[in-house]
């Protein structure tokens, strides 16, 4: 249980973290220029998905699609950060792809010229909650930014893609023996992690906000058993996000110094 206590120390110490971040984003600064700006709007993008398996499991990166809502508040300019706060509703595409080898490196094949092949869907209701720092243009230009924060997510349901014949002999014997998680569905449905990343934004008057970023996630939780008795150790989650996200402003700040 070692491993769960360390991971739920990092936990804690993270979440301490965003919250000392949120809270100087959420009270009026003695030195920053005030805001009150609030935008809401659409995102979609492109994820690609690994499970750290212990023990491991080869795998290849797994592509599926991310979408929602997302709202921002931004509350303050301090000096030259503009700094915000940002939640999400995503439905995501992930889960892994096994990248099966014999012990030469091949690949492993039936008798007929197919090559095994195993892939898991999952898909998650992804909640993230982000703190965010930009700098630039805020109304009309360019604006670079930053995002970090923990995000939680619910697994709504999962499906297996694989061409896997138990009983049917291959050409080759897989080079990898850890074969349990073909037929092992999610044990735990919740999932929490940290999200980082970065990105710029395209602004213009009337019209919204245009924004491109990429993220990084790191899974702290497994949706495997991770006990001394369970099969796997570790089946936590790391994936790459590049998406798209539109937002037009619903509350603005009265101030024509804001450019």
């Amino acid at each position: 249980m070692k491993q769960a206590e360390t991971i739920s120390r990092l936990m804690r110490r993270v979440l301490l973290f965003c919250l000392f971040a949120f809270l100087p984003l959420t009270a009026v600064a003695q030195v920053g220029e005030y805001r009150t700006d609030l935008a809401v709007g659409v995102t979609a993008g492109y994820m690609s998905s690994t499970v750290a398996f212990v023990p491991e499991v080869p795998q290849k990166r797994l592509g599926g699609v991310i979408a929602g809502l997302a709202v921002r508040y931004t509350c303050e300019k301090y000096f030259k950060s503009i700094c915000a706060i940002q939640a999400e509703v995503n439905i995501a595409q992930t889960g892994w792809k096994e990248d099966i080898r014999d012990m030469n490196g091949g690949a492993v094949s039936y008798a007929d010229g197919s090559t095994l092949n195993y892939e898991r869907h999952m898909t998650y209701l992804q909640i993230p909650f982000l703190a965010r720092m930009g700098w630039g243009r805020e109304r009309r230009g360019l604006q670079g930014f930053i995002v970090a924060g923990p995000q939680i997510g619910v697994l709504l349901g999962e499906s297996t893609k694989t061409n896997i014949v138990k009983g049917v002999p291959t050409l080759t014997e897989r080079s990898s023996r850890i074969v349990a998680q073909d037929s092992m569905p999610a044990q735990r449905r919740f999932d929490y992690g940290i999200v980082v990343g970065g990105g710029i934004e395209f602004s213009m008057p009337k019209v919204g906000h245009f924004i491109l970023e990429g993220r990084y996630y790191y899974g702290l939780g497994d949706f495997y058993g991770n006990s001394k008795s369970d099969y796997f150790g570790r089946s936590n989650f790391g994936q790459i996000v590049i998406k798209a996200t539109y937002l037009f402003d619903i509350i603005r700040t009265k101030n024509d110094k804001i450019k």
